[in-house]
């Protein structure tokens, strides 16, 4: 007999060609009358737009967030924010502006306002991390969601190829990991498969520079369904793996999702075959990891960690911290296999 429990997601989510353009009206129904503008270095033309619409409601900037969020620069954002008394965030560009955003909004309870340019997801879910003293912490909480999020497909045409690719295989490991989930259920699996099918059809053209508007708009949609399963999934052993890669060793964090996406879901295979099956399907592809794998080829992304700049002596201690604590995986995690796992990903040999 079915039974489970699914909670949904609460942000307002505003999508469509266009629609950064409506900011202002959203920023006005959140009650909001001095706005904090955060982007990345790429999409400073899009916040300097954002804050003309703003008018009297803009009250200060950050420009060129970095990745991982650096413990400084938030404690840097909070006092801009005290400084002018600001009471919302608008977030623009990718993981690395909400992320300070997050962070903002962890310590104060500000309302965020999330306008991806790529397809990072963060701006669906809860999880928020903060990097300090050469580690990442990370965690959830509710304050921290987004109250609304602008999805314009427009931002996204001057996304290159290098960082589109890598930017949604990151999106899709969260659908990877919410098919096998401790807390997976009928309508998650639903989203989850979308998200993988959706991205998995927009991202090539995207990445090749042929994609027309339909195909920027599903890419998008992708993202947004890889984030609203990621919003409610518990994640497994990729995930924990690219937070202590990454964060650890400093390895640009799209790019190492990318990387250990396909071996860590060849890692489940034996232990998760619904999910495989589901992945396969959602890639047309034989098989869940080989099918990611040949999409990252496709879309030209790096396929091995050596080529991100880890060092192969690090690869013992990886292993060693990421298996230190236990947490849920489908398949049994061991130091070994974890080992293994990451060696062939350093190397980028292709699974299966």
């Amino acid at each position: 007999m079915l039974g489970f429990n699914y909670q949904a997601f609460a942000a307002r989510i505003v999508f469509g060609p266009g629609k950064v353009a409506e900011l202002p009206i959203e920023i006005e129904n959140l009650g909001a009358g001095s706005v904090l503008v955060i982007s990345t270095g790429s999409q400073r033309d899009v916040a300097d737009t954002a804050i003309d619409a703003l008018g009297t409601a803009y009250a200060a900037r950050i420009d060129g967030a970095v990745m991982h969020v650096p413990r400084e620069n938030v404690v840097s954002a909070l006092e801009i924010v005290r400084q002018h008394s600001c009471d919302c965030v608008v977030a623009i560009g990718g993981g690395s502006a909400l992320g300070v955003a997050k962070g903002i909004a962890l310590e104060r309870g500000l309302p965020v306002v999330a306008v991806p340019s790529t397809y990072a997801g963060s701006e669906m879910t809860d999880i928020w991390g903060i990097s300090e003293g050469g580690g990442k912490t990370t965690g959830r909480d509710k304050r921290v969601v987004p109250k609304t999020v602008i999805y314009d497909p427009d931002l996204t045409r001057g996304l290159p190829a290098r960082l589109a690719g890598p930017s949604g295989i990151n999106a899709m490991a969260h659908s990877v990991e919410a098919l096998y989930a401790q807390n997976r259920n009928p309508v998650l699996s639903m989203i989850a498969e979308e998200g993988i099918r959706t991205m998995a059809s927009g991202l090539p053209s995207v990445c090749d520079g042929s994609a027309g508007d339909d195909a920027r708009s599903e890419a998008l949609y992708g993202a947004f369904m890889c984030g609203l399963a990621l919003s409610t999934a518990t994640m497994g052993i990729h995930h924990k793996l690219c937070h202590v890669v990454g964060g650890t060793f400093q390895l640009p964090h799209a790019e190492t999702h990318t990387v250990i996406l396909p071996h860590a879901t060849h890692y489940n295979r034996d232990a998760a075959p619904e999910a495989m099956q589901a992945i396969a399907r959602a890639l047309g592809a034989e098989t869940a990891a080989g099918g990611i794998f040949d999409l990252a080829k496709t879309v030209g992304a790096t396929t091995a960690l050596k080529d991100l700049g880890l060092n192969e002596k690090n690869i013992d201690r990886a292993a060693d911290i990421a298996t230190q604590a236990p947490y849920y995986n489908p398949q049994p995690v061991d130091r070994d296999g974890v080992r293994a796992l990451l060696d062939a990903a350093y190397h980028g040999r292709r699974p299966d």
